[in-house]
């Protein structure tokens, strides 16, 4: 049969004639479709719809060379589109491609096999085709090929290979360190690039750095940066650099070459950036090793660094503070960074980018733990107010180092007292509020470190900052909840904070915390006995016991007992509750009041509260309204009645000099002063105190407490003895629950043991107040004994004593006593 010349215009016939049983006919068919391909991605697709890929994947493997050559450089071509590529890996067409990868085979399918399995590899299911297959020894042995191109495709699929670890193993063990290197030398850059790339993929493995080492790598590299003609190679170069110093043996080894010195000449005198930043971080990498921090610091990278910091890159200002980070480490070095790098990085901290931002502030951190004089630097480099504003920074590395660095700046008593006063405690607010446990942490430990003190603390809490720092007690995070149990417990040092806290549910929190094993610490415990140290009112309605040191002051309440899991209410909720039967609350102010004194004689006083008008005589020997929004009158015996008929006759408002109504709603609640209490306290120390010894001392306040309270009572008649209903009296008469401890005139034992408390927390006497069953309650004092007769200046230890305040007051019962056991229990 006559040859017979086919002339077609469509792609469809030359797929259809894919199929032909003719080699000549299958040549001229792969040449024009490679051309079609060759002319944009729009034709791989339309030749991916005419099903080209199927015949033209049967052909890679036909037998003959020419066909099998122009199919392979079709799927050279076409690879490149995603969707070939995905029909591909169907099809498992790596494995075909590896097997013509053969050094028999021709060079032309060499460079298009190889370069279709570039394509391939640039999607991960495609490089564990190509891992599984075996195609990483024909590749690397391929990178020897005289064919640039086939080196070029070779070493493009070995980088994207090597991305995974499993093949950054298998090129090691595949020896492919000499075969790269050789690469380096090529005169073609795109080729000593991608060697480059891949070398600095495989170097982050200490043995690969080992061989690299081994096989005079260095060298070649330093070459490279000492040529100004490869200064595009420059930055690659130097990234592989950065890895092999991370290995202290190659540090040393390039220190005693001096090529470590023409390294840092270099980063001097470069003026690209890439460059300059790739050099930053070669120093930071080999930082992270103690021994390579001492050798850079002989070589004084700190100043080479400082430098940097000046650059007008923010890629190069970032490396260059991440760098400094790494080399605070070693104390040399952050001596020498302090005088010049700290102004430059507090500079930083205004930066726009916010990289820039979070590498300085992390420098700073870095630079201020444990060393005085960097804080120091920071607070003359002006450096507080943006640390503070740092604290409301987009990033949390930025935030959490900020804080870090205020912590730092903290432990000096001058600073702190600056940094408060650019509003730090409120500014802290927000980073407790973060969802970032680093960020919460470290707000949390600055809040500890400032909290120390009062004026501190009344901002925090001002500026609502206890709630978000008592959610971060029920954290997941050990190091959040400890920094949080810290300044929980630094907080709770004055008494408004902690009964704030205890109203925010501090106290409920580190119960919980300090009944898990696994969550107490001592920070917890430590916060628990802190909070009720400062909050007596509820340590002795939980704990029933004051020790010595727990000081009673104005404002304390005795609610009797608290059951685990009631809430506890300020006296100021109990005062406003309705008369009840429960048992009253005793509280203590002895707090004398500053008074207004009213222009005498107005006729009357008309008072508003809570919307009911109380019309108050005036014509009374005298009153005062105290300023905490309360009247008193003094009244003289007998004149009532004759006052009352008065004002009957002649009701006049309140004369222009006093307001015609006090409104006190608007005027903060405040207890009543207790002016009996006051009395008491006042003849106590009038008497009781310039007696010679605390055992007289305590003798003499036992009596005078009983005699107040209502003497001493016979132990069978005390069940005659009705301070019950005297007490429901008194609250009848002041329509409350709230009894103020003076207005008891006849107490029981834990009246009696509170007043007494009271007494000698305010005149110096050391005594403790633990609450019994049924009422009971007693103080217990430490006393030294005479010394025994015949023995002058011996000093015994002291003995712990009951002291009765109902039976035989004044009489002292040596603990543990069956004497002592009988006052305390029924």
């Amino acid at each position: 049969f006559d040859p017979l010349l086919i002339e077609s215009k469509t792609a469809a016939t030359a797929v259809l004639m894919l199929s032909s049983p003719e080699e000549e006919v299958l040549v001229k068919a792969c040449e024009a479709i490679y051309k079609f391909a060759s002319k944009g991605d729009e034709n791989k697709v339309t030749l991916l719809g005419l099903g080209a890929v199927e015949p033209l994947y049967k052909l890679i493997s036909h037998e003959d060379p020419t066909v099998r050559r122009n199919a392979i450089t079709v799927f050279g071509i076409m690879a490149s589109n995603p969707d070939v590529r995905k029909l591909l890996r169907e099809l498992d067409a790596t494995n075909s491609l590896i097997s013509r990868l053969t050094p028999e085979e021709d060079v032309v399918i060499h460079e298009f096999a190889t370069l279709c399995l570039a394509h391939m590899a640039s999607e991960y299911t495609s490089k564990i085709q190509i891992f599984e297959q075996g195609g990483l020894e024909p590749l690397i042995r391929l990178l020897g090929s005289p064919d640039p191109d086939v080196k070029k495709n070779s070493i493009e699929c070995i980088y994207l290979l090597v991305q995974d670890f499993q093949s950054r193993a298998a090129v090691r063990e595949l020896n492919v360190i000499p075969a790269l290197l050789e690469l380096l030398k090529s005169e073609y850059p795109v080729i000593q690039l991608l060697a480059l790339k891949t070398l600095e993929v495989i170097s982050n493995d200490r043995e690969t750095r080992i061989i690299l080492t081994e096989h005079q790598g260095l060298d070649y590299l330093l070459k490279i940066l000492e040529t100004k003609e490869f200064s595009d190679l420059h930055v690659e170069a130097l990234a592989v650099v950065g890895n092999c110093l991370e290995d202290v043996d190659t540090m040393q080894s390039i220190q005693r070459s001096g090529g470590l010195k023409k390294l840092l000449s270099f980063i001097e005198v470069s003026t690209l950036p890439d460059v300059q930043k790739n050099a930053a971080r070669a120093i930071a990498k080999a930082a992270y090793d103690s021994e390579n921090r001492k050798i850079l610091n002989e070589h004084e990278v700190e100043m080479c660094l400082i430098n940097l910091l000046g650059n007008d890159n923010d890629g190069v200002k970032a490396a260059a503070s991440q760098a400094i980070s790494a080399m605070c480490e070693n104390l040399a070095s952050k001596r020498a960074f302090g005088p010049q790098g700290i102004p430059k990085l507090v500079q930083l901290l205004s930066s726009d980018n916010e990289e820039v931002k979070e590498s300085a502030v992390v420098a700073l951190a870095n630079l201020t733990a444990a060393s005085p004089g960097n804080v120091s630097a920071v607070a003359e480099a002006e450096g507080i107010e943006p640390l503070i504003n740092t604290l409301s920074a987009q990033r949390d590395g930025a935030i959490a180092n900020a804080a870090a660095v205020l912590a730092n700046m903290a432990m000096q008593e001058p600073l702190r007292l600056s940094v408060l006063g650019h509003g730090a405690m409120s500014a802290l607010v927000g980073p407790l509020r973060s969802s970032n446990s680093r960020v919460q942490s470290t707000a949390a430990f600055a809040v500890a470190a400032f909290g120390c003190d009062a004026n501190a603390r009344t901002e925090l809490r001002n500026a609502n900052g206890l709630r978000p720092l008592i959610e971060l007690l029920r954290s997941r995070n050990e190091e959040v909840r400890r920094n949080a149990c810290w300044a929980v417990m630094v907080c709770a040092s004055d008494e408004p904070t902690a009964i704030e806290l205890c109203r925010l549910g501090a106290l409920e929190n580190l119960e919980e915390i300090n009944l898990s094993t696994g969550h107490k610490n001592n920070f917890s415990k430590g916060a628990l006995e802190k909070l009720l140290d400062n909050n007596l009112s509820q340590k002795y309605g939980q704990m029933g016991y004051l020790s010595s040191n727990n000081i009673i002051t104005d404002g304390f309440y005795d609610c009797g007992q608290i059951q685990p899991g009631v809430k506890f209410l300020s006296l100021e909720e109990l005062s406003k509750q309705e008369l009840t039967d429960r048992r009253a609350i005793i509280f203590i102010n002895a707090k004398p009041q500053n008074t207004v004194p009213i222009p005498f004689p107005p006729k009357s006083v008309c008072l508003k509260c809570s919307g009911r008008e109380l019309f108050c005589w005036s014509s009374f020997k005298n009153y005062i309204i105290l300023k905490k929004g309360y009247i008193v009158f003094y009244v003289r015996k007998g004149k009532v009645k004759k006052e009352e008929e008065k004002v009957k006759e002649e009701e006049v408002q309140i004369t222009p000099e006093v307001q015609d109504e006090v409104n006190l709603e608007n005027v903060p609640w405040s207890p009543p002063p207790d002016v009996i209490l006051l009395e008491y306290i006042n003849d106590a120390s009038k008497t009781i105190l310039p007696l010679t010894t605390t055992w007289k001392q305590v003798v003499a306040l036992a009596q005078f407490v009983a005699d107040k309270m209502g003497g001493p009572i016979e132990r069978d008649r005390l069940h005659d003895f009705s301070w019950e209903l005297h007490i429901s009296e008194i609250e009848f008469e002041l329509k409350c629950n709230v009894v103020p401890i003076g207005k008891v005139k006849k107490g029981t034992f834990y009246h009696r043991a509170l007043l007494f408390k009271v007494i000698a927390d305010r005149i110096g006497i050391g005594c403790s107040l633990v609450r019994g069953e049924y009422n009971r309650a007693w103080n217990e004092v430490k006393l030294v004994d005479d010394s025994p007769q015949g023995i002058t200046g011996l000093l015994l230890p002291p003995q712990e004593y009951i002291i009765d305040l109902m039976f035989e007051p004044g009489n002292l019962m040596k603990q543990g006593s069956a004497e002592a056991d009988r006052y305390k229990c029924i």
